[in-house]
This record gives structure tokens, C-alpha cells and sequence, in this order.
């Protein structure tokens, strides 16, 4: 085999800051949510791993066994024991789990089931309703925050007078567990949606106020001072300068603070809920329908997914310069793997 034929060396993918390969990207992300599914589907499906029930199938002699019940695996053996003893017809049945603990497929048909299955009880809205307006929640109170806490938060990282008489309180009070404004919430705004707008509010907005001072003061200020040589006057340096420079990081931290406002969704649903997504999952445990429950908490996490990999395909359209420079980088290490090594200089006489 000649030189240029050798394998190439392996580059060591637990580097301390190293970038995998495109191929190793898409079996990491998928690795990411094969591994659970299949921890859950060993715990559910292999008998032993953890099956402390008995699912009786035959009760015997023991009068309070039924077929579908379940009943701990202690008390099984017990009973049946006594049944033995009494030369009596013992109970059979299989390993089973909790009913709390639902089976990966009992979710899947679940998830099906709840957006066709009609609410148990009359005036009870179906689940696509309660997530429409779940979401609606979300959005009105991470707009409000947003539209408030943004700007604040730059004007912070910009200008010491201001974050000296902002981010002292915005500190103390952003330690203050947003439920504990849940009944004045109530009091100040009713019921429905307004408090539960306004507990996402309050759970948001101190967060952001800090990380978007925090971001901003990160700007280089080498390009604030060549703005100030050529004559840049205060707001062309706000919005000419500061904003365009840490607009790829500002929009990263909004991607982030968004999950945290679906954190306090379920939170803000707790204060006089009869709708909304986390009504919907309270209702089903009351039921002890954990399938359903289960179905409910996946559907918000791929709802919040989905969400943030729609905004990272719009933010590389909006910051095609940082698209650019990760393909830069790509070319440039697709080059040093590909690149081929130069020609031996031929021996001389």
C-alpha cells in the first residue's frame, strides 16, 4: 500500500473544546435521545430489571385478587404461600410495573389517542385546545418581559449609572420564587390568563434583565472607541455599534430565557387553572391515566425543541456571518483531512 493510501490519523473526539465531524454530530444528536428511549423500554419490556408488581392473571383461592389487578410482589408470594398451606388453587400472573410508570408504546398510542379522544368530562377542552392556549400564555408573557427587559438590559451593560440603580434590586428581587406572587397575582388581575401571564413575567424578566447587562458588557470596546474617533454621537453607538455587536449573543440568550419561560408555564397554570396544558395533565393523573401524562410532558418538551431549532435556522439567516465562518472552518478541516501529502523528492544518484 503506498503512502498516499495509509488511513488517515483519527482525530480524538473527547478533545477538551474540539469540533466532531458532520458524521459525528448526527449520531451524537441521535445517541442523545436513542440512550433514554432505550433505558425506559429495558425498565418497561425486560422482566426483572424492575417489575416490583405482579399483574394478576388467575386470582386462585385469594379472595381479593382480580384479573388486571396489581399487587406487590411480596404480597403475592405471601398470599400464595397461604393458599398452598391450605391446599387451595394458588394465583398466577406476570411481572408488571407501576401504573405510573406507562410502557414507551402505551405513550405512543396515547399521544395518538389524546388529540382524538374526547374530554372524559363535558366543557373540558381537548388537548390541542389546552396547548393552543398554553402557548398563547407563553408568548404574552415572554413578549411583555422581552419588550421591557431587552432594552433595560443593554442600557445596563452600556451605561454604570443605570445598572448601578437597576441591577442591585433586579438581584434581590429576582431570588423572590416568582409562585409566591401567584395570589397577589390573582388579586391585582383576576383570574384566567392575566396572572398566569404575569407569574411567566416575573420569572423572566429579572433573569433577562442580568444575562443581557452580562452580554453586553462582553462587546469589545476597541470598536466603541474607533465609533468615538470618528465622531460616533451616543445613539449611533446604542444602535450602530452595541446592538449589531452583540446581536448573535442577545439572540442566543432570548433562545435560552424562552425555555426558561416554558419552565414557569406549568407553574403559572397551578393559580386558578381549568384550561391550559398543565390543567390537562392534573385532570389525567386525578384519572391515574399516566399514559396520557406522559404523552403531555413529551409533547411540551418536542413543542419547545421544535421551537428552538426553528429559531436556530433563523438566526443563521439573520447572522449569515457566523454561518460563514462555521463553514470556513469546515472547508478549512475538510482541507487538512483531504489535502494530499506532497510528493516524496526523488532520490538521488
Amino acid at each position: 500500500m503506498t503512502e498516499s493510501r495509509k488511513r488517515a490519523p483519527r482525530r480524538p473526539w473527547l478533545k477538551p473544546y474540539g469540533e466532531l465531524p458532520a458524521s459525528g454530530q448526527a449520531a451524537f444528536l441521535w445517541a442523545s435521545f436513542l440512550l433514554p428511549l432505550i433505558a425506559w423500554a429495558i425498565v418497561s419490556y425486560v422482566p426483572f430489571v424492575w417489575h416490583p408488581l405482579v399483574e394478576i392473571k388467575e386470582p386462585g383461592g385469594v379472595s381479593y385478587f382480580h384479573p388486571g389487578t396489581l399487587i406487590d410482589r411480596k404480597i403475592f408470594k405471601a398470599e400464595n404461600a397461604k393458599m398452598r398451606d391450605a391446599g387451595l388453587p394458588i394465583a398466577t400472573g406476570r411481572p408488571a410495573n407501576p401504573v405510573f410508570l406507562p410502557a414507551p408504546h402505551e405513550v405512543a398510542i396515547s399521544f395518538y389517542k389524546s388529540f382524538t379522544t374526547p374530554p372524559r368530562r363535558k366543557g373540558e377542552k381537548w388537548l390541542h385546545e389546552s396547548l393552543w392556549q398554553s402557548i398563547q400564555v407563553i408568548f404574552w408573557g415572554f413578549t411583555v418581559s422581552s419588550l421591557i427587559g431587552v432594552p433595560l438590559g443593554i442600557l445596563c451593560g452600556v451605561y454604570a449609572p443605570i445598572s448601578r440603580i437597576t441591577e442591585p434590586f433586579v438581584d434581590f428581587t429576582r431570588y423572590m420564587p416568582a409562585p409566591a406572587f401567584g395570589a397577589l397575582a390573582v388579586a391585582v388581575l383576576g383570574i384566567y390568563d392575566p396572572p398566569k401571564v404575569a407569574i411567566i413575567f416575573l420569572g423572566t424578566f429579572f433573569q433577562q434583565v442580568l444575562v443581557i447587562a452580562n452580554t453586553t458588557r462582553k462587546l469589545d470596546t476597541s470598536l466603541i472607541e474607533a465609533a468615538q474617533t470618528l465622531g460616533a454621537n451616543r445613539l449611533h453607538l446604542l444602535f450602530r455599534i452595541i446592538v449589531p455587536g452583540i446581536a448573535v449573543d442577545l439572540y442566543n440568550d432570548m433562545r435560552i430565557l424562552l425555555g426558561w419561560a416554558w419552565t414557569y408555564l406549568i407553574v403559572a397554570e397551578y393559580i386558578g387553572a381549568s384550561s391550559g396544558i398543565t390543567y390537562f395533565i392534573n385532570q389525567q393523573a386525578k384519572y391515574r391515566i399516566y399514559d396520557n401524562v406522559f404523552a403531555a410532558i413529551i409533547m411540551i418538551g418536542i413543542i419547545g425543541f421544535t421551537t428552538d431549532r426553528v429559531l436556530a435556522v433563523l438566526g443563521s439567516k439573520l447572522f449569515p456571518w457566523k454561518r460563514r465562518r462555521g463553514a470556513a472552518v469546515a472547508r478549512k478541516t475538510w482541507w487538512k483531512k483531504r489535502a494530499p501529502k506532497p510528493a516524496a523528492e526523488p532520490a538521488t544518484a
